[in-house]
C-alpha cells in the first residue's frame, strides 16, 4: 500500500529551531543549562499555579520521577487506565509498584471514578489519571476520592499542555503532573517531558533524583560551593540542545493552537450531521473542560465499521489510526494478574478512529480527509 500523502501527525519546524539549537551548541549542551532553565520558567508561567517545573528526557521519565519523589514503590499499587500508552503503566512498574487497571468513562475516555473506587485496596497508594486527547478526566470526583482515601494523584497530562479543567491547567490539579514533548505533541523537541509538583519540598527531592542523586542543581544556582552525592537517583535531565528546540516551539505555541483549532472546528462542522446519521460520536464539548485540540477522533458503532473506515482512508491517501490496544489485554498486561471486566475500554479500543490533526494541514487537506471518510463510510 502506498504511503499516505496526508499524515496523522507532523511537526512544524523552520529556521527558528535551527537558530536556537545553534545558540545552544555555542554554549553548554548538558542538562540544566540556560535554555533548560528558561524553558522551565516559561512553563511555570504557562501553568500559572506557582508550581515548580522540572524538564525531563520524556513524559515516561517524568512519571517515574513523580512516583519516586512521592515515595511510591514496592508493595504498593497505583490505579491507572488500561486505555493509555504503555508509558503510564511502565512508570508505575519502574517505581517498583504494581499498576491496577480501571475502566474509563464513556464520555471523556478518562478514568471512571466509580471503577477506581471499586479497585482501591489496602495496597493502593495512588491514582494516575490520563487526560486523553487533551480532554480532562473527571478530576473533581477523582480528587475527592483520593483525598478521602489519602491517595496521591499523578496526572498523565502527556496530551494536556494548554488544556484545563474548571479553569485550572491540566497537570496542576494533583500532587504531580507530567507532560510530553514527543514529536507527536502540540509542542515538541523530538523527545522530552516535564513534571510539576504541588509541594516545593517534593520538587526539591525530585530535582536531586533527576541529577543522579546529587545536589548539582543547587550548585549551579550558587547555593552550595560544591556538589556531591546526597541520595539515590538517576539521570532524567533534558539536554540543553533539546531545551533550545523547545524554547523555539513555545514561541509558536499560540499559532500552533490556532491552526489545530481551525482543523478541529472544520471536522466538527463537516462531520456533525454525518456522525448523527452513522451512529458515530465526535470528541465532547464541555464548558468545564477546555481542550487543546491535541487529536481528533471518531467513535464508530462497531469494530467492522471502524476497520472499513481505516482501510478506506488509507486507500485514499489519508493516514488514520486506532488508539490503543488496551494494556490489560496485552501479553505483558495479562501477566500482571486478573483485572476483571473493562467494558468501556474494550469497546472504545475496538471502535475509535483517529483523523489527521497537526498545524501543517491546509484547508484542502482537511476537505480531502472529510471527503475520504464519507466515501469510505457513505
Amino acid at each position: 500500500m502506498p504511503v499516505p500523502k496526508i499524515q496523522l501527525s507532523e511537526t512544524w519546524f523552520d529556521t527558528a529551531e535551527a537558530e536556537r539549537i545553534a545558540l545552544a551548541l555555542a554554549g553548554r549542551v548538558a542538562g540544566n543549562g540556560p535554555f533548560g532553565q528558561k524553558v522551565e520558567a516559561r512553563l511555570e508561567g504557562l501553568l500559572g499555579e506557582g508550581r515548580p517545573v522540572l524538564l525531563t528526557t520524556s513524559c515516561t521519565h517524568a512519571m517515574e520521577l513523580a512516583l519516586l519523589a512521592l515515595g511510591i514503590g514496592p508493595g504498593q499499587e497505583v490505579i491507572c487506565p488500561s486505555f493509555t500508552f504503555v508509558s503510564t503503566a511502565n512508570a508505575i512498574l519502574r517505581a517498583g509498584a504494581r499498576p491496577v487497571f480501571a475502566d474509563i468513562e464513556d464520555r471523556t475516555l478518562g478514568l471512571d471514578p466509580d471503577d477506581v473506587e471499586r479497585r482501591i485496596s489496602s495496597r493502593t497508594a495512588g491514582v494516575l489519571p490520563v487526560h486523553y486527547a487533551g480532554i480532562a478526566a473527571d478530576m473533581g470526583r477523582l480528587l475527592d476520592l483520593a483525598r478521602s482515601r489519602r491517595l496521591k494523584v499523578v496526572e498523565d497530562a502527556a496530551h494536556g499542555l494548554g488544556a484545563s479543567f474548571r479553569g485550572r491547567p491540566l497537570g496542576t490539579l494533583g500532587d504531580a503532573g507530567c507532560f510530553s514533548f514527543h514529536e507527536t505533541k502540540n509542542v515538541t523537541c523530538g523527545e522530552g517531558g516535564a513534571v510539576t509538583f504541588a509541594d516545593a519540598g517534593l520538587a526539591e527531592r525530585a530535582e536531586v533524583i533527576r541529577e543522579k542523586g546529587t545536589n548539582r542543581s543547587a550548585f549551579l544556582r550558587g547555593e552550595v560551593d560544591k556538589y556531591t552525592w546526597v541520595a539515590e537517583g538517576s539521570s532524567y535531565v533534558l539536554s540543553d540542545v533539546l531545551a533550545a528546540m523547545l524554547d523555539a516551539q513555545l514561541d509558536k505555541r499560540e499559532e500552533i493552537q490556532v491552526r489545530r483549532a481551525r482543523v478541529a472546528a472544520r471536522y466538527r462542522e463537516e462531520l456533525g450531521a454525518w456522525a448523527l446519521t452513522h451512529r458515530a460520536r465526535l470528541p465532547p464539548i464541555d464548558p468545564e473542560r477546555q481542550g487543546n485540540d491535541h487529536l481528533f477522533y471518531v467513535l464508530l458503532p462497531d469494530e467492522e465499521t471502524r476497520d472499513r473506515g481505516l482501510a478506506g482512508l488509507r486507500a485514499r491517501g489519508v493516514m488514520a489510526s486506532f488508539h490503543y490496544v488496551p494494556l490489560h489485554s496485552s501479553p505483558y498486561g495479562r501477566s500482571l494478574g486478573t483485572t476483571g471486566e473493562l467494558p468501556v475500554t474494550d469497546r472504545v479500543a475496538r471502535t475509535l478512529l483517529r483523523l489527521p490533526l497537526h498545524p501543517r494541514l491546509s484547508e484542502g487537506d482537511v476537505d480531502h480527509v472529510v471527503a475520504a471518510l464519507k466515501q469510505a463510510l457513505p
